[in-house]
């Protein structure tokens, strides 16, 4: 399905312009419409105050909720103005409590998400809650644009990453806007399992499928010779200079990922290029 229809999540313009950059981006480049959501958090937590001080709290976060959704609203729409693509805002307000199943509700009909680093300095958790809106919730595709990374006009190199799951499939499916368009589609794989239908072909049917949709694809097979599989990864998507990685995410549980790591999250938080995943 091609990307007709791209959003982005902006909650203040000094730590998510670079993602609103980004999302313009594709939006010229797939001939698109843009969608912004422009969010005021309100963080209240309820039950936390005295008896008899919770309803002027609540008064007080909501309508200071609503005056940061108008400014990201007003600085959005300063900044798309002299834009060349069709695009519009949503200025809405929310609290953290109840932050995901509202933003699930509009971002399930987007084609993409565009989303800043959810880690890192300047991120607070409601970065990570919106990615995982988008992914768990809304169940769309999740383009993550690290913090000093632009999406380039145009796309020529991309690093598939493939396990076999179907975290990394979908993904790939969902891909297929950007990888027809791509110069060099470099599948990669890491210590593939010795036992198992493409032990003798490794990515050779996924190579095969892609290529009749019109993929230049290859494949890379790659020993673990490094701690981390994204350590492995982020060397070689250097080695191949390229412009975006592919990759499935949270093939664990969230829970265990959040806990004790993993290539998900390992990535989010070293990889300077950005990043296509779904769930």
């Amino acid at each position: 399905m091609p990307f007709k229809t791209v959003t982005t999540v902006v909650c203040s313009m000094d730590a998510d312009s670079h993602a609103l950059d980004a999302a313009i981006a594709l939006t010229r480049r797939e001939d698109a419409h843009l969608e912004v959501i422009c969010l005021g958090l309100d963080r209240t937590q309820p039950g936390f105050y005295y008896a008899g001080t919770n309803a002027l709290v609540l008064q007080d976060n909501l309508q200071q909720a609503q005056a940061d959704s108008k400014a990201v609203d007003d600085a959005v729409i300063k900044r798309l103005t002299a834009e060349d693509i069709p695009w519009s805002t949503n200025p809405i307000t929310a609290q953290m409590a109840g932050l995901t199943p509202q933003l699930a509700h509009y971002l399930r009909f987007s084609d993409v998400v565009v989303l800043p680093r959810p880690y890192g300095a300047g991120r607070g958790h409601e970065h990570e809650e919106i990615l995982e809106a988008a992914l768990f919730s809304g169940h769309v595709p999740v383009l993550v644009i690290p913090d000093n990374a632009t999406l380039p006009d145009t796309i020529k190199r991309v690093v598939v990453a493939w396990n076999e799951s179907a975290e990394a499939l979908g993904t790939i499916r969902a891909a297929l806007p950007i990888l027809q368009k791509a110069d060099l589609v470099d599948i990669t794989i890491i210590d593939p399992p010795q036992h198992g239908p493409d032990r003798s072909d490794p990515g050779g049917s996924l190579c095969q499928m892609l290529v009749r949709q019109g993929v230049r694809a290859e494949v890379s097979v790659l020993a673990k010779t490094m701690p981390r599989v994204a350590d492995v990864l982020t060397r070689h998507i250097s080695d191949k200079d390229a412009d975006i990685i592919v990759m499935g995410a949270y093939g664990h549980s969230r829970f265990r990922e959040s806990i004790l790591g993993g290539a998900t999250r390992n990535m989010l938080e070293t990889v300077e290029v950005p990043v296509l995943m779904s769930h």
